[in-house]
């Protein structure tokens, strides 16, 4: 009852009343009036109710506000952690340099407040979301800290008083628990309900989460009260099961148990039947026959039901018990909770990690309590995490989740090491990895498909497919980067074992078998999974624990690791059922127990000093261990050679990955590394043959020229040995794991990479296999990237073509690399793609010719290797054994003799091999041993085993099988006719069966059996004694093959070395091509470079330098060379051997001649065209500057390549690009560009652009003027004018109709609109939008036109009025008209219809009128701002010769004329005549027209020669510039005037005043502004409007020369204008000069002034002509002004004050760092949403910011980028992305990427910011993109142009 009274007072009394009681000594009637209360506030079936967080909130404080509370307890905040909790897509940073875990991470505020400059650090979006580690140094050094954190903040804080958070212990409980029973009342298993209904029960509790997160922020004190809440178990136990009789709770109870029973590892009622197993030993042999037991169940209990877990095993197998080698069987209960804190969790996993509970939790840890208890709650749930993790549907967010909390608790070594000890964390790590695979195995069929005991992974499952290990492989992996941790690890031999059987799991995953018939149908893609999996899942835990087998003190864990791995290993051979030879057609590229292995044995030798054989197992097991990775190097070779082609692509895509440099050092280089260890300790021979063996080229190692080969059709051959060979060399000269430094490794493949291809920084760190955990981002070695970067390539600053494409920074190699570092074998090792190898070669080519070294086609150049480590001498012997002297030989003699499918390559390779045995002899002492040996050779080939004597030994005779049809039967029947003769004595027969003896016989296949057979058998002696019969080894047939083969004997008599000098005089084609002298004087040193004749001479001269016997025998050989036999000429196998590169090159010089003639060709033609069609030499397109003749202009058709002249029927035009454009309005007056704003205080105000002032003076004008006359005083067009540009070719406007409708129909996707009459110019692919249709002929009175005249003033005055009044005459309806008509409706739809309207009636023939003329002077402004400004550069620009002004104007004209001006109002005669009677002609209705001093003269220019008909004489033209000239001086006056201060006015005007009445006069700027200055002081207001202020605006004092220079000044725009049209209508020159004689040279142009006078004594007044008197006309021009009543005085001022100067058009000034702008705009709000937009950009031409496809700032279906792009550019616009330092470029309806701007310390951009180093601005490209901006040229220079459909 009470609570009711008390839930009636309003709950501040209520609050403070409450808080009151509990303070008291004896406070039970407070408790109990507390809890009464609470029970009725919140009560849980009430549902989420906000008027129980009101009361929360007034209960906790106590009384006081709720936010006077939170700011009392943030002041006692004793936290030394900033612990800022941020979620996915945060902006965080990262230093390398401070870090201590490599996941450490900063937020923005704490990386700014810190010191990290030159620290190795990067910004980057957070994935999964993270927590600010600044102030924990178990995370960071200290130095890191920012200043915030750095002080020890806990120290001076005072204590908290007992009474300010006592509401908050004793309310928070009852807050929390209610919290739990709504979330158990609220779940349902997944299985029944939808993932929705959780996400309604989690909305609704949104405010009460949020409430306790706004608790954790308020600081330490506040965090302390909630950790003794959530971690009291005595709190739990009270309120957990429910009070009294509350039957809600009493329910939702009974549901939180049955959610419990399924969170078990192993759910009850499997545990009743697994109890047996249990009891189980714990003896290491639980772990091992798990991989036994797990395929034997599998396979037992197939046909049992699948267990209730609802997880699909393959097959419906039931899962194998684990709990065999368990230490501690909790890990398998069902969860018991003794805390909030844990129940919390529990159903933050049930809940799949809602972001709200993470972030609370995750906020809570900076309080050391709460994290070590979360730690091990965390720990305790871990396997139900997983449970939960494999049955999600949104498992990647749950990923990020995951990983998101673990992140921060595994970090910590200290925590981890805790856990580890206390909680058995690597064992519930390693058992729940192990029981989430075993989810999805299934029965390997490697090897004996039918008897296979082994299971693996299924990579097709779900769980492997989306990575849904990843959080669980994540954790592990970190904690593993803890040394006390892996130390554990290593130390605790059951889970050393658990891990083994974990790894066997992915020991022949994704198993390949070839398709020999069809072409498979379905490729699958599981090998991304698959090779993701054995990255992820087993090499990086690997790598993990290598980094604490460094130093000699850890040895033992070494060799424990590798004996395990053996004993793994062998269980897996015994399981597939392994005996000696593996199963045809099969590959797997996945070992991870043979590279464990490996990369351990590696370790052990490398680092701490262990005996390799120690490692080693029997040879038997070496055998076996050496024969999957030697399967996967031939099968490399395979796939290369198209023999797994009907498997589809992927397979390609495995063969690439394996090598790829993400994976190498995990895949190939271990493989390879394995096999060396394999060679170092096998025999020799025995190895060399099983490599040819399984390389499939057994049968092509003949000395007889045709053979059969049972498994590979003849164009696999060549490929297939070059394969064999190129492994062999990469096996004995790689030195990557034996003997080489870590700098040195990095050197080479550093420098290997660079040789492909020069690089970008970013890429080449990509390239370079990292070493340890790639999260570390530790690059190996000691010496830094960097520093070895620097001393092996040179820096490429990034360039800029001309043709606007991009370069970033490059590394390119140094000279000296390319000498002498330069590695072909680690090339090949490394590239993914085989055209590198090729783009190495070509590179080393271009620099040997370059430096001059040798200009032919180079051989890969053979390099000296680092010494191997001691324990791997053996691999030497491979170099020194009969088998591989016998392939060379044979290999050498097939060269000679010009068999098939020998190949440069193949010579290289084996040249290679050769030396590398000169270069790596044998010990010596094995030498005497030899002969005993000798005696069990059953081969006579060679004496010995040593490469230098092998060399010169003479062979015979060999015997061969070869088929019945091949050559050398042929000869031998021959032989055996000429035997039959009776001449023939008995000695010769007995030399033959000598010989016969004596034949070599060469089997490798029988060779290696025996060799097998030998060392299985050793302990039985008969065996070896039981040699087989010499003819067994030619009995020996594949089963099958066709049985034709016959015995031949061949006559050799060759050595190697004599076969080698043979080789020698075929590479020279010449004989004698080798004197011993040449050779005595090579020096090895001196001939690293070059072809095989280099090559081959090198080694000669190595094998006599170190032989005396070789010496001799070359000697020999030299000296009696004869002229080798020339083989049979087989031409088929001619064509094979000549090398595909020489085929290449004889393509190439085709195909160059047949370009060089086709382009004389081409040359011839057009000179005989151009001869016979236009006489005078280039005038086809260039008419305007041409000099006039008497013929028409001719003009060529790029379509249809006719010439001819332009007709009224068939009219021709020039290919145009129309666009709108607001360059011009854009510009300020200042010179300096605008800053973009990067903090709130700056801004940008649009007022003082070029536009807004045109806009403001019309629409001032409009107000008070009459409205078509407002229109003829002004231009527009400075925003969204239309600016005409085009290429310069012309067609027939016929042919371009039908080119139209040709692109309609095609299909192909281009990057234009042709529906919008878009297209590229059929010549030079040019955007266009329009076609200008050029004027019919320049008759022959164009010569008249030009002629200067003697006219007086007057009359040409005259005549230029008789013209105006000369009605326009309308053209006859013809083709050409219709086009004109067309372009002029082009040019209207160009631009938005708010550029066009500025009439009082829109659509009015004067707003049109305006348009018009404004479309002319916006080319004319433009080519002004191209030409810089001014028209000092002269000359026809580059931009003039392609200017189509002259026939832009033609079509305004011919459009103009319709509208004839009213005579009563036309300027002209205000200009030209003084009238006499100013009485107001009109009536009070109707505005006053504008008076003459306000109007724009150039616009009246562009009217007056617009409206007369044209052409227009020069003479009538130039008495137009002078009328005109006289108008805008005196606006320069008065302009002038108006600046004056009132004492300078009244001096002037005294000094004009005396002047008026000198002769001249009226050419005295003096007496012309005292004049100007008398009249309009008579208009009282205009100078008494600004007296005030304009003496401020003129500091300085006005001289003479700064009044002349400030006339010239304001002239000066009108006068370019004048020119630059003159040079377009009549074709003249401009001639350049200095910028402070332009005014001289533009008067001069003109023809103001005679003769050219120095610039000195020129006076800008003595240009003016006058045709009336000079005072009376300016008297009447400003009596227009004052007889205007009700005209302001201030707006007066305004329109009389012109400045016609503007600076160029820039784009904003940006700040030099990226950051500046990133920090800035990153998080600034949408104006329009107030939310921070996704993706937001910035406009670099007005500094708006917008959102890129934000749906918030959408209009009418637009976005916002597109409608800014429209108001702003008039539908251009460049947007800088903020988000991704990407500029792009909205052009139209199209955009395209531009690129970025902003380039990081390598000269390269960062898109998307992914790589988050600091970047600084690059202002070469800055002001490339402003000149593309300004030349309008966006659309010709990017090529990438794509439609946005409104959507940007």
């Amino acid at each position: 009852m009470m609570a009711a009274s008390l839930l009636r007072r309003d709950k501040k009394t209520t609050a403070a009343h409450l808080k009151a009681d509990l303070r008291r000594t004896d406070n039970s009637s407070g408790q109990r009036q507390l809890q009464e209360l609470l029970d009725s506030v919140l009560n849980p079936e009430r549902g989420s109710d906000p008027e129980a967080l009101e009361w929360c909130k007034w209960l906790l404080a106590g009384g006081e506000g709720f936010d006077e509370f939170c700011r009392t307890v943030r002041s006692y905040d004793n936290a030394t952690l900033c612990g800022l909790v941020w979620t996915a897509n945060f902006v965080a940073y990262r230093c390398r340099t401070c870090g201590i875990s490599p996941c450490m991470s900063l937020c923005a505020e704490c990386f700014n407040n810190g010191d990290h400059t030159g620290h190795d650090f990067n910004m980057f979006r957070s994935q999964a979301g993270g927590a600010c580690d600044c102030g924990d140094g178990n995370v960071m050094r200290e130095s890191g800290f920012c200043s915030r954190h750095r002080l020890k903040t806990g120290e001076n804080v005072p204590l908290v008083p007992r009474d300010l958070l006592l509401m908050s212990e004793m309310v928070l409980p009852r807050f929390i628990i209610t919290i739990i029973q709504y979330l158990r009342d609220g779940y349902v298993e997944p299985e029944s309900a939808a993932d929705r209904d959780l996400q309604k029960v989690l909305q609704q509790l949104e405010p009460q989460i949020s409430f306790l997160e706004e608790l954790t922020k308020m600081g330490g004190a506040m965090r302390t009260v909630l950790t003794k809440i959530l971690t009291n178990q005595q709190t739990f136990k009270e309120l957990s099961m429910g009070q009294g009789e509350n039957v809600y709770a009493k329910k939702n109870y009974e549901k939180y148990l049955s959610a419990l029973k399924t969170s078990g590892l192993v759910s009850a009622e499997e545990r009743g039947s697994g109890g047996a197993a249990a009891g189980a030993t714990e003896s290491p042999g639980g772990a091992l026959c798990l991989l036994g037991a797990t395929a034997a169940a599998s396979l037992e209990d197939s046909s049992k039901e699948e267990d209730q877990d609802g997880l699909q095993g393959v097959g419906q197998r039931k899962r194998v018990k684990l709990s065999s080698s368990t230490k501690d069987p909790s890990i398998m209960d069902t969860l018991k909770h003794k805390c909030f804190l844990e129940e919390l969790l529990f159903w933050t996993i049930k809940y799949e990690f809602p972001q709200k509970m993470v972030t609370f939790l995750l906020n809570m840890l900076p309080d050391q309590d709460y994290k070590i208890t979360f730690t091990k709650t965390f720990v305790q749930h871990y396997a139900f995490i997983m449970k939960t993790l494999m049955k999600s549907h949104e498992s990647d967010t749950m990923s990020n989740r995951i990983v998101h909390i673990s992140v921060q608790l595994f970090s910590n070594e200290e925590l981890a090491r805790h856990v580890t000890e206390e909680c058995q964390l690597l064992d519930i790590m390693v058992t729940v990895l192990l029981y989430m695979m075993e989810s999805c195995l299934i029965k390997s069929e490697l090897q004996d498909e039918d008897n296979n005991r082994h299971v693996v992974v299924n990579c097709g499952e779900a769980l492997l497919k989306n990575n849904t290990y990843w959080p669980l492989v994540s954790d592990f992996i970190n904690i593993l980067s803890h040394q006390s941790v892996a130390k554990r690890f290593l130390e605790d031999h059951s889970l050393l074992l658990l891990w083994m059987s974990f790894v066997s799991f992915f020991q022949g995953m994704n198993l390949n078998k070839r398709e020999l018939n069809e072409h498979v149908e379905f490729e699958s893609q599981t090998y991304y999974a698959a090779f993701a999996a054995e990255l992820e899942a087993c090499a990086q835990p690997m790598w993990g624990l290598l980094t604490h087998c460094r130093v000699k003190e850890t040895h033992e864990y070494t060799k424990t690791v590798v004996r395990y791995c053996l004993e793994t290993l062998q269980m897996w051979f015994d399981a597939i059922g392994f005996v000696d030879e593996p199963s045809l057609n099969q590959l797997t590229f996945h070992l991870p127990l043979h590279r464990y292995y490996a990369m351990f044995l590696s370790k052990g030798v490398k680092c701490q000093g262990l005996d390799l054989d120690s490692l080693l197992p029997d040879q038997e097991m070496l055998m076996k261990i050496m024969v999957h990775p030697l399967q996967i190097q031939a099968s490399l070779s395979e796939i290369h050679s198209n023999m797994w082609v009907r498997n589809g692509l992927q397979i390609k895509g495995q063969a690439m990955t394996y090598v790829q440099s993400h994976f190498c050092n995990s895949m190939i280089d271990p493989d390879i590394y394995l096999l060396q260890v394999c060679a170092s300790r096998l025999d020799p021979d025995y190895f060399i043959s099983s490599v040819f063996e399984r390389f499939k080229v057994v049968d092509l190692l003949t000395m007889a020229s045709q053979h059969q080969n049972t498994v590979l059709d003849s164009e696999q051959e060549r490929p297939m040995l070059e394969g064999a060979l190129t492994f062999l060399v990469i096996l004995t000269s790689l030195r990557i794991h034996l003997g080489m430094s870590d700098d040195e490794i990095l050197r080479a493949e550093m420098v290997s990479q660079l040789c492909m291809n020069d690089r970008t920084h970013s890429s080449l760190l990509d390239l370079i296999p990292e070493n340890p955990n790639p999260k570390s981002g530790v690059v190996p070695g000691s010496c830094s990237f960097e520093e070895m970067l620097s001393a092996v390539a040179d820096f490429k600053a990034p360039v800029f073509e001309p043709g606007g494409s991009m370069q970033q920074g490059m590394y390119t190699p140094k000279a000296e690399v390319w000498e002498k570092e330069f590695d072909p074998i680690m090339v090949i090792l490394r590239t993914v793609y085989r055209r590198d190898v090729q783009s190495a070669m070509d590179r080393y080519a271009a620099f040997l010719k370059q430096s001059g070294v040798h200009t032919g086609n180079p051989w890969p150049p053979y390099k000296e290797r680092t010494p191997l480590h001691p324990c791997y001498r053996g691999l030497v012997r491979l170099l020194h054994c009969k088998t591989l002297h016998i392939v060379i030989f044979t290999l050498l003699y097939k060269i000679w003799m010009d068999h098939q499918n020998m190949s440069e390559h193949v010579l290289c390779m084996v040249l290679y091999l050769i030396e590398l045995g000169l270069d790596n002899q044998v010990q010596e002492d094995k030498v005497e041993e030899e002969p005993c040996i000798e005696e069990h050779c059953h081969d006579s080939w060679f004496p010995g085993t040593s490469l230098l004597s092998n060399l010169h030994h003479v062979i015979n005779y060999v015997r061969v099988r070869v088929p019945e049809t091949a050559p050398e039967v042929e000869r031998k029947r021959e032989r055996e006719r000429e035997r039959e003769t009776p001449a023939s004595t008995s000695t010769e027969s007995s030399t033959f069966g000598q010989n016969l003896r004596e034949a070599q016989v060469f089997s490798l296949v029988a060779e290696r059996r025996r060799k097998f057979q030998e060392i299985i058998n050793r302990s039985n002696h008969e065996a070896s004694q039981a040699v087989r019969p010499k003819s067994s080894s030619s009995r020996w047939l594949p089963p099958g093959s066709p049985p034709q083969l016959v015995t031949e004997i061949l006559e050799i008599r060759e050595s190697m070395l004599s076969l080698l000098v043979k080789v020698h005089q075929k590479l020279s084609a010449k004989q004698n091509s080798l004197s011993f002298s040449r050779l005595s004087e090579v020096d090895p040193a001196q001939h690293s470079h070059g072809d095989g004749i280099t090559a081959i001479e090198r080694i000669l001269a190595k094998a006599s330098a170190r032989s005396r016997h070789s010496k001799r025998c070359l000697q020999d050989i030299c000296g009696k060379v004869s002229p080798p036999i020339p083989p049979k000429k087989n031409s088929p196998g001619d064509k094979k051997s000549m090398d595909k590169e020489e085929r290449r090159q004889r393509a190439r010089e085709r195909q160059q001649k047949l370009l060089a003639e086709f382009a004389s060709r081409q040359k011839s033609f057009m000179e005989t065209a151009m001869d016979v069609e236009s006489p005078e030499g280039d005038a086809v397109m260039d008419m305007s500057t041409s000099e006039p003749l008497d013929s028409e202009v001719l003009y060529d058709c790029v379509i249809c390549g006719q010439s001819g002249p332009s007709t009224e029927d068939r009219p021709t035009g020039l290919v145009v690009l129309l666009q709108a454009s607001s360059v011009l309005g854009h510009r300020c007056r200042s010179e300096t560009p605008k800053r973009l704003p990067t903090t709130d205080e700056e801004h940008i105000y649009p007022e003082d652009t070029c536009g807004a002032a045109h806009d403001v003076r019309l629409s001032v004008m409009q107000s008070y003027f009459k409205d078509s006359s407002c229109l003829q005083s002004v231009s527009i067009g400075w925003d969204g004018g239309v600016y005409v540009q085009t290429c310069g070719h012309t067609l027939h406007i016929d042919c371009h109709k039908s080119y139209m409708e040709s692109l309609r129909n095609d299909q192909v996707l281009q990057g234009f609109s042709v529906d919008k009459g878009e297209f590229t110019c059929p010549l030079c692919r040019q955007f266009a939008n329009s076609v200008l249709p050029c004027r019919p002929g320049r008759g022959t009175e164009t010569g008249i036109w030009h002629a200067p005249s003697n006219k007086s003033m007057a009359t040409l005055v005259k005549e230029v009025e008789d013209l105006q009044e000369q009605l326009g005459i309308f053209p006859a309806e013809s083709n050409l008209s219709k086009e004109m008509e067309s372009v002029i409706k082009d040019i209207k739809n160009t631009t938005q219809k708010k550029y066009m309207d500025y009439g009082r009636n829109p659509g009015s023939p004067d707003n049109d009128f305006l348009f018009m003329y404004s479309v002319a002077r916006t080319n004319l402004e433009l080519e002004l701002v191209h030409r810089g400004g001014n028209l000092c550069s002269g000359g026809a620009s580059a931009a003039a010769k392609r200017s189509c002004l002259n026939q832009l104007f033609h079509v305004l004209a011919m459009h103009m004329r319709l509208y004839s001006i009213d005579s009563a109002y036309n300027p002209w005669t205000r200009l030209t005549q003084t009238t006499q009677s100013r009485e107001p002609e009109f009536c009070d209705d109707e505005r006053p027209e504008v008076p003459m001093l306000f109007r724009d003269v150039p616009s009246l220019l562009i009217i007056f020669i617009l409206t007369m008909p044209q052409p227009l004489r020069r003479e009538h033209f130039t008495c137009v510039v002078k009328v005109l000239y006289s108008l805008q001086y005196t606006q320069a006056l008065v302009a002038l005037s108006i600046r004056f201060s009132r004492e300078e006015r009244r001096a002037w005007s005294h000094t004009g005043a005396a002047k008026k009445n000198m002769p001249n006069s009226n050419k005295s700027w003096e007496s012309l502004l005292g004049h100007v200055i008398s009249e309009l002081t008579k208009a009282k207001d205009v100078y008494d409007s600004n007296s005030e202020d304009s003496s401020v605006l003129s500091s300085s004092v006005w001289s003479p020369q700064s009044i002349e220079f400030s006339l010239q000044q304001i002239c000066l725009p009108f006068l370019r204008l004048s020119c630059l049209l003159q040079h377009h209508l009549y074709g003249d020159g401009l001639p350049g000069c200095p910028v402070d004689e332009e005014f001289s040279l533009l008067t001069g142009c003109l023809g103001l002034h005679a003769s050219v006078q120095s610039t000195g004594s020129m006076s800008s007044a003595s240009c003016l002509e006058w045709n009336v008197n000079a005072f009376d006309l300016i008297s009447q021009w400003c009596s227009e002004v004052f007889s205007l009543a009700d005209t302001p005085a201030q707006q007066s001022v305004s329109l009389l004050a012109q400045d016609p100067q503007w600076a160029a058009p820039r784009l904003l000034q940006l700040p030099d760092n990226y950051n500046t702008i990133f920090q800035y705009y990153h998080r600034k709000f949408c104006t329009s949403c107030n939310k921070t937009p996704k993706d937001p950009a910035l406009c670099l031409v007005c500094g708006a910011f917008v959102c890129l496809k934000g749906h918030c700032c959408k209009q009418q279906g637009i976005c916002e980028c597109v409608l800014h792009s429209q108001h702003c550019g008039a539908a251009t616009g460049i947007f800088l992305l903020i988000n991704a330092s990407v500029i792009i470029i909205i052009r139209g309806h199209r955009f395209c990427l531009w690129g970025s701007v902003y380039l990081d310390a390598h000269g390269e951009e960062d898109r998307d910011l992914r790589r988050g180093k600091p970047l600084y601005l690059c202002e070469e490209r800055y002001r490339v993109l402003e000149q593309q901006w300004v030349s309008h040229t966006f659309d010709h220079i990017n090529k990438r142009w794509g439609p946005h459909y409104n959507g940007l």
